[in-house]
């Protein structure tokens, strides 16, 4: 089914079928990995742009998990971020002794990632693993530290482009494309 919006895609970069796939070879090796804990892990959707990556990915842990969100905002509206993010919206959840899997639509420079594991090691989660969908390491400024025993879960890596669909946004569109497509030029500049 075509979108009024495909037409500002450049190229598709992975489709709603190659992501479902991969998100649920990620949920299998998550399943694995909490198995053999008494502690059910707690999900934390990084808002918004990782909301339908957590739908899908929860969906394919079998285990008892809790599931809360997080805001942190460094990108304003632009396309760069300033590198300077902050909480605006915090946990619901007490998360003290609890492992934590973080869930990242995209890690990028690290900033926000860095900021998000601070924040919940305050918070004295037992450990902190991240789940990101896309990674771009030629993007990476912050070497993040995880807690504990924390994994690092990545989907795909992403090549140095602006992306969008799947939950990521410009300006708050696209985050409803089935897929993740690179946004042509003139759409953002």
């Amino acid at each position: 089914m075509m979108m009024a919006l495909d037409k500002h895609i450049e190229k598709v970069l992975f489709s709603d079928e190659v992501i479902a796939e991969r998100v649920g070879q990620l949920g299998s090796e998550i399943t694995s990995d909490f198995s053999g804990d008494s502690e059910s892990p707690v999900f934390v959707g990084v808002a918004t742009g990782a909301c339908l990556f957590l739908a899908d990915l929860v969906r394919r842990i079998d285990l008892p998990i809790a599931i809360d969100y997080i805001r942190a905002e460094s990108y304003g509206s632009g396309t760069v971020s300033n590198g300077l993010p902050r909480i605006s919206f915090d946990l619901k959840l007490d998360i003290t002794n609890k492992h934590v899997v973080l869930v990242e639509d995209i890690v990028d420079t690290g900033n926000t990632l860095s900021c998000l594991i601070e924040h919940l090691k305050l918070k004295k989660a037992s450990s902190v693993s991240v789940c990101t969908l896309l990674d771009k390491p030629s993007r990476r400024k912050v070497h993040f530290k995880l807690v504990g025993n924390g994994k690092f879960y990545s989907g795909f890596e992403c090549p140095d482009e602006f992306v969008v669909g799947y939950g990521m946004d410009f300006a708050e569109q696209y985050r409803n494309l089935s897929y993740i497509g690179v946004l042509k030029p003139e759409y953002y500049m």
